[in-house]
């Protein structure tokens, strides 16, 4: 992994820990703050809709700033604003805390990823963008774990601590190890990026974003029940089969910025179309407990094999002036956490077995599928219209050559 590289993906593992340790340790806040574990669990849709609302606000506040600074001071953001989290006296001041560290979520991602292939070749940034984003999947199975059991051994707080020290390291490996090349070093301006929101590829892949993580959502927020009652896991086994999850973003990750450097939509819709039939084999074999947990590793896998196109593609598409858009695409799949996490719930409501919620998954993953098949019928379209002078000329010529 390049140096500068790795400084974003540290960057990303820390804050990947912080949006996703709270899941582990709400029994102990709940305890410590004396709310209920569901109330303490509003500090997971708190930090969700933090990087919903301050991804544009960000985006746009820094639009004309070099990028480099900008990354510096999101960094330091995380670690002040995990720093409040590990002190907070109270629920309310922790939940200020976790919104404002989750501003600049979004802009750190989106922005990161610009500068990531920005770093690079053309034809590696797709690769560039996933080895930013491994230390977001590497959170789930280092980051999250560890910080789990720290906090149970020595209180929550203690894990916001450690938190705040893999920021430090974040701050200074950025501020040593990435460049500010003078070429990108500053984004197009406020009006810019403004105006790259006009084009219809640039909100068609954010809508692809939404619904590939709504797809996700819709099963995964429930995929502890589906494991333990209709798979029949046990509990303590839940837990392993999720990491084993982790393990196949991870490899997934890797694998789709690979594929996206060769064929950027394409490795989109094919991702889209196995997704569609991969929740619909989890539906039909997670009654088989081995079947169920090798499923679940293919479905890991898959989840993250469609990110970093996703985050490229919009950084393509709004290459005049991709900071706002990126930022926005960060928005997008945490919107789409959030909508399908509901429309699972409204799922389960309306009578929809848990065996049965994979299906839900595949209607929302297939609805993203033709909006990828959409958006590549507009590129080759544009493409026609592109070259029509050389491809008329090219023809005409063609009679004279055999004379």
């Amino acid at each position: 992994m390049p140096l500068p590289i790795l400084a974003l993906a540290i960057a990303s593992f820390c804050i990947g820990t912080t949006e996703f340790v709270i899941m582990g340790l709400l029994p102990e806040v709940a305890a410590d703050l004396r709310v209920t574990i569901p109330h303490a669990g509003l500090l997971v849709t708190g930090y969700a809709l933090g990087v919903v609302i301050g991804a544009p606000i960000i985006a746009i506040a820094t639009a004309s700033l070099p990028r480099k600074p900008v990354l510096i001071g999101l960094a330091m953001l995380f670690v002040v604003g995990n720093l409040f989290c590990a002190i907070a006296p109270n629920y309310w001041m922790l939940m200020i805390a976790r919104v404002v560290t989750a501003f600049g979520h979004g802009a750190f991602f989106g922005i990161g990823s610009v500068v990531a292939a920005s770093l690079v070749p053309r034809h590696k940034r797709a690769s560039a963008i996933a080895l930013m984003f491994a230390g977001l999947t590497l959170a789930n199975i280092l980051g999250v774990p560890a910080g789990t059991a720290l906090g149970e051994l020595y209180g929550w707080r203690s894990t916001f601590y450690a938190v705040v020290a893999i920021g430090v390291a974040a701050v200074i490996a950025i501020a040593l190890l990435v460049p500010a090349a003078k070429e990108e070093e500053k984004g197009g301006g406020i009006l810019s990026e403004i105006k790259v929101l006009g084009k219809l590829q640039v909100w068609l892949a954010m809508l692809i974003s939404a619904l590939a993580s709504g797809s996700l959502f819709a099963v995964f927020t429930y995929i502890k029940p589906i494991l333990t009652d209709v798979s029949g896991l046990s509990t303590a086994a839940v837990t392993w089969v999720l990491l084993l999850f982790g393990a196949g973003m991870t490899v997934g990750n890797v694998i789709g910025g690979r594929l996206a450097d060769w064929k950027l939509m394409p490795t989109v819709i094919g991702t889209l179309v196995t997704v569609v039939f991969t929740h619909a084999l989890l539906a039909e074999v997670s009654g088989t407990a081995a079947a169920a947990i090798a499923v679940v590793f293919l479905w890991g896998m898959l989840t993250f094999v469609i990110v970093p196109p996703l985050q490229m593609r919009v950084v393509e598409t709004a290459s005049e002036a991709p900071n706002l858009a990126a930022t926005l695409n960060q928005g997008a799949f945490n919107a789409g956490n959030a909508a399908g996490a509901w429309v699972g719930g409204a799922a389960l409501t309306w009578g929809v077995s848990y065996q049965n919620l994979p299906f839900v998954g595949s209607a929302l993953a297939l609805l993203g599928l033709g909006v990828a098949v959409w958006s590549l019928l507009l590129d080759r379209r544009a493409q026609k219209k592109r070259y029509p002078t050389e491809e008329g000329e090219r023809l005409s010529l063609e009679p004279l050559a055999g004379v």
